[in-house]
């Protein structure tokens, strides 16, 4: 599951990301406004964690400019602003939730699971397609009730996959969903993931297959006969 983060304090970002990533989360990191409202609408996300303090524009100024074009991300907003009336404030502008620094990088990931458990949204306890499991807290595979070792992008992609089960993703959602922003993507590097990823679950003869749907995309689906 990808996240953007905008926070321009280089030292908490340092630690905001490698604890993201513990628990499950993959980030990419904005230090403006401008960059973060790019990457909202050139990118999908799970959530969004938003420093309320940046350097080019107030982070209440670009939520509310989000919230008012129809953009529905889960936002947990980050300040030291303390105060009920900033509090306040900030829920009003269309914050889901409010963490005020400093914090425990715990609560973080806490605040964030809750508002991924909210109706609508993206975080339960486990994805079951066929004999295959998902455990999205310990991110163990299981098949047929046994662990299995699994690659963390091989994780990364069969929780987006197995989230929309039996509907197809399009190609540039899953390469948005496992590249992000981060790092420049080879042409086939989500065909090369997708193989992988199919020929894994074919060679523990799961009954959960891959799919693409040529030009369009891909989806997972429990198989009728073990591969």
């Amino acid at each position: 599951m990808r996240l953007l983060v905008v926070e321009d304090n280089a030292d908490l970002a340092e630690l905001l990301l490698p604890a993201l990533a513990k628990q499950g989360f993959a980030a990419d990191l904005m230090t403006t406004a401008a960059d973060a409202e790019e990457a909202v609408r050139g990118a999908h996300y799970a959530a969004l964690i938003l420093d309320l303090g940046l350097p080019d524009e107030d982070g209440l100024v670009l939520l509310k400019r989000l919230r008012k074009e129809g953009v529905q991300l889960p936002v947990l907003a980050l300040t030291a602003r303390g105060s009920v009336a900033d509090r306040v404030d900030g829920l009003k502008a269309g914050a889901d939730d409010y963490l005020v620094k400093p914090f425990a990088m715990e609560e973080l990931a806490a605040r964030l699971q809750a508002l991924l458990r909210r109706p609508g949204e993206l975080m339960s306890e486990s994805l079951v397609v066929g004999d295959v499991s998902l455990d999205l807290q310990s991110r163990q595979v299981l098949v047929r009730g046994q662990p299995e070792a699994f690659s963390a992008r091989e994780i990364d992609l069969l929780e987006l996959l197995m989230r929309r089960a039996g509907r197809v993703v399009q190609k540039g959602f899953v390469e948005d969903h496992l590249f992000g922003l981060s790092a420049p993507v080879g042409s086939n590097a989500v065909e090369v993931a997708i193989h992988r990823l199919r020929k894994h679950l074919q060679s523990l003869q799961a009954r959960a297959a891959v799919h693409t749907v040529k030009g369009v995309g891909y989806f997972i689906a429990e198989a009728k006969d073990a591969a």
